[in-house]
């Protein structure tokens, strides 16, 4: 969110930032960030979700009053739906999407609004639906049936560095999904013995047998499935290593600076934002994108992508171990909901 500045204020903010030491309003350094706060498993209905906040959470007109106070809050949430797909195709798709609470922007008309949830879909998109980061057990029966990944974030509050809290929430949620189980099952015609396996259910004769004596066509099977598990178990995506994170630089003339606050990213004149992954530690640039009025030049924009990436690489590290930590928590907290349910089982049937 960028907040409308004075000619004075944007000139004050520039040459703090570009005097030596570099000064910012709440006294980090250029490289640093905001507090960042993640917890997963916030939307209980989703098969897996993330909240990130960046600085301290603050709603409406405090945010708006206290400029660069406040920070940044996004939930995303996977919810997995059956979809069917041509022969042709593997199956299995991710779609994203942006919603922006109008708290969030209260200075935006509809409109706009509309029109800043369409980019921020659009930039999603382009990096997490891309066919080569499409987990591949998302399929169920090959040809025929798949899961769709609908990747739904909210934008609570924006103070800034929205797109970074973004990438944060949407891996964190992938992270967190959970695949239902699936298993295969076929029906055949009456009286076909051959290929018998375990999950084999006959047809009835009268509604689906042949429609004429004459037809000397072979049977064809249908394939279904069905779930050998509760709906918010099973197994974790594949290829989680492949999800990217962002960073975004914000350039002035001779230097740049992370976690932009909202006054400061009315003060810049451009911004880089690099999508990196680092699937077996080796680096995977997924997308690059420059926004602003600014200009910059090949030469600069290959340095500029180095520094990105080392930034990236801190992020991911760090990211990587708060979920590890997350998942821990919440494998104990199921633990113990699981002893306390036996024990009122215990209780309730002692003779059980």
């Amino acid at each position: 969110m960028t907040t409308a500045l004075s000619k004075v204020e944007i000139s004050y903010i520039r040459s703090s930032l570009l005097s030596a030491p570099p000064l910012r309003a709440d006294g980090r350094s250029p490289e640093d960030f905001r507090p960042i706060a993640i917890e997963t498993g916030v939307a209980p209905l989703a098969n897996g979700s993330a909240r990130v906040s960046i600085g301290e959470s603050r709603t409406g007109r405090e945010t708006e009053a206290e400029g660069a106070g406040g920070g940044t809050e996004v939930v995303a949430a996977v919810k997995l739906e059956v979809d069917g797909v041509g022969e042709d195709k593997e199956g299995g798709k991710v779609i994203c999407n942006v919603s922006c609470s109008p708290a969030a922007y209260p200075h935006l008309s509809s409109p706009a609004l509309d029109d800043l949830q369409s980019d921020l879909t659009s930039v999603l998109g382009s990096v997490l639906s891309h066919p080569s980061l499409c987990p591949k057990n998302l399929v169920i029966v090959p040809g025929q049936k798949a899961w769709a990944l609908r990747l739904d974030t909210i934008i609570f509050a924006d103070a800034g560095n929205v797109l970074d809290s973004l990438m944060m929430a949407c891996r964190a949620a992938l992270v967190d999904t959970r695949v239902p189980s699936t298993r295969s099952v076929e029906y055949r015609a009456p009286g076909r013995r051959n290929e018998v396996s375990d999950d084999i259910m006959d047809v009835d004769e009268g509604r689906n047998g042949p429609s004429s004596l004459l037809e000397t066509r072979e049977p064809s099977r249908i394939v279904d499935f069905e779930l050998t598990d509760y709906w918010d178990e099973g197994g974790v995506l594949e290829a989680r290593d492949s999800w990217p994170v962002c960073v975004t630089l914000n350039m002035l003339p001779t230097m740049h600076f992370l976690d932009a606050t909202s006054q400061e990213e009315s003060a810049i004149p451009l911004r880089l934002h690099a999508m990196f992954a680092f699937p077996g530690g080796k680096p995977t640039l997924h997308g690059m994108r420059m926004a602003g009025a600014g200009t910059s030049d090949l030469s600069q924009i290959r340095i500029l992508l180095k520094d990105a990436e080392k930034y990236a690489r801190n992020m991911w590290t760090g990211l990587e171990a708060k979920l590890a930590e997350e998942e821990a928590r919440r494998s104990i907290k199921a633990r113990e909901t699981v002893l306390w349910q036996a024990a009122t089982i215990t209780n309730t049937f002692p003779n059980a």
